[in-house]
């Protein structure tokens, strides 16, 4: 009797690795690839490049491959407990690292029914991780920029964007990583942030910036980087504005607008009541998010509706109603808004949310209410986070004190250990040597 095997898969990048994986599993037995969902990738490293969908496509048509199943997890025992294979067969880089549990976790399944763990030794000089670093050099297109929105949102509990107002920045949002217990943590995604770009040209945030010298900015921001970028839209400006300002980002590849349903001069939200703001009645907003609908080519971009009801002490009665008339009115998103200190009318926004026969992906800016950590905003139900002006609020102090320590001393020397060396500076920006 044939026996069987399995091998679990990425598959985003195939090389001669992973084939002398599959050539090492098909002289065991009949060769089942369990290929990784999005989620299940997601989990615990970047996106893949390639949908599943695509990748499906290239497994299906490698030599040995019998057959190719979803593998919705990290962790292979769901799938073994119902194949029973007779082998598992992996390369061994997975001996330690963020896999060394699931490695473990599919030994002592195995056992159940007998079956076997069999570690291929790693093909030398051949790294995904450089290949993965290659691609990002390379760069991306507009279309596949502009849809990895939607797929983060799909695959990941809670999608984490952070604002960029210049290409610094966004190297910075692009290459930032930290170690977790789920492997590295990064930022998905990039918030253009019509507050920080206003505040790095030394200009009030009330629309003085216009689109055009925004662009400008974006453009910095689309050269280095790969991830997908939200716009933040303002107002929206006119409706008939709006519809030319929607196809004007899809053309560049970005994912997303966000607008506050506020008309008149724009006043930042953080000021509230404290300041005049008006906000637009529904049926003009949902007009607005209409013709940007209209406007709009790709079925990849969204436009998100963003509430100020909160802020303006329109209640939460409010809030509620013009979520339900903006997703009518075809709002891809909600973005809920408030400046409390703590996040329970947010929470409370998003029980209430949660009950909608009728919902769009669910936004949530904890600017304020700082204290809610993501995975309490994910289990309320919020699917993309905003830190929306973090990188310039962190800069500015480190600026000033440089400034006045310079000015103190009459040199530079004393601020040597809070700066960055010119060497590491450069090496910031790729194609400087």
């Amino acid at each position: 009797m044939t026996k069987t095997v399995y091998v679990g898969m990425s598959a985003d990048l195939v090389h001669p690795g992973h084939l002398n994986i599959l050539k090492k599993a098909a002289e065991l037995g009949e060769v089942t690839v369990g290929l990784l969902t999005d989620e299940a990738i997601a989990s615990y490293k970047r996106l893949p490049y390639m949908t599943y969908e695509q990748r499906l496509v290239v497994v299906e048509n490698i030599k040995g491959v019998a057959r190719v199943v979803p593998q919705r997890t990290l962790d292979y025992v769901p799938n073994l407990r119902e194949l029973k294979p007779d082998y598992v067969v992996h390369g061994d880089d997975w001996k330690t690292g963020v896999q060394a549990t699931v490695r473990q976790r599919i030994i002592d399944a195995m056992k159940e029914w007998g079956g076997e763990v069999v570690d291929v030794p790693y093909t030398q000089g051949i790294s995904s991780t450089q290949l993965n670093r290659v691609l990002r050099e390379i760069g991306t297109t507009p279309e596949i920029r502009q849809r990895r929105l939607r797929r983060l949102i799909e695959a990941k509990p809670i999608v984490r964007l952070m604002e960029v107002h210049n290409g610094i920045t966004s190297l910075i949002v692009e290459h930032a990583q930290v170690p977790s217990d789920k492997g590295p943590r990064e930022f998905d995604g990039m918030w253009g942030s019509s507050l920080t770009e206003s505040v790095s040209k030394g200009k009030p945030d009330i629309e003085a910036v216009d689109l055009t010298a925004r662009l400008s900015m974006i453009n910095d921001v689309l050269e280095v980087s790969t991830k997908p970028i939200v716009f933040d839209g303002d107002t929206g400006g006119q409706p008939e504005v709006f519809a030319f300002t929607v196809r004007t980002l899809e053309r560049l590849g970005i994912s997303a607008v966000v607008i506050e349903d506020k008309v008149g001069l724009k006043k930042n939200s953080l000021f509230g009541t404290e300041v005049d703001q008006l906000q637009d009645s529904i049926e003009g907003f949902c007009n607005k998010i209409s013709m940007g609908k209209k406007a709009q080519v790709t079925d990849d971009f969204m436009i998100v509706a963003r509430i100020e009801s909160l802020i303006l002490g329109q209640g939460m009665e409010d809030a509620l109603a013009r979520a339900k008339a903006y997703i009518e009115a075809g709002a891809d998103g909600i973005l809920i808004h408030s400046r409390a200190k703590q996040p329970d009318e947010v929470l409370e926004f998003c029980r209430r949310y949660a009950e909608f026969p009728q919902k769009a992906v669910l936004f949530a800016v904890p600017t304020t209410y700082n204290s809610i950590t993501e995975d309490e905003l994910a289990a309320a139900g919020v699917q993309v986070t905003i830190y929306a002006n973090h990188l310039i609020r962190s800069a500015y102090p480190a600026m000033w004190e440089t400034a006045t320590s310079i000015l103190t001393h009459g040199r530079s020397l004393e601020v040597d250990d809070k700066i960055m060396s010119i060497k590491d500076t450069l090496a910031l920006i790729p194609g400087t040597k």
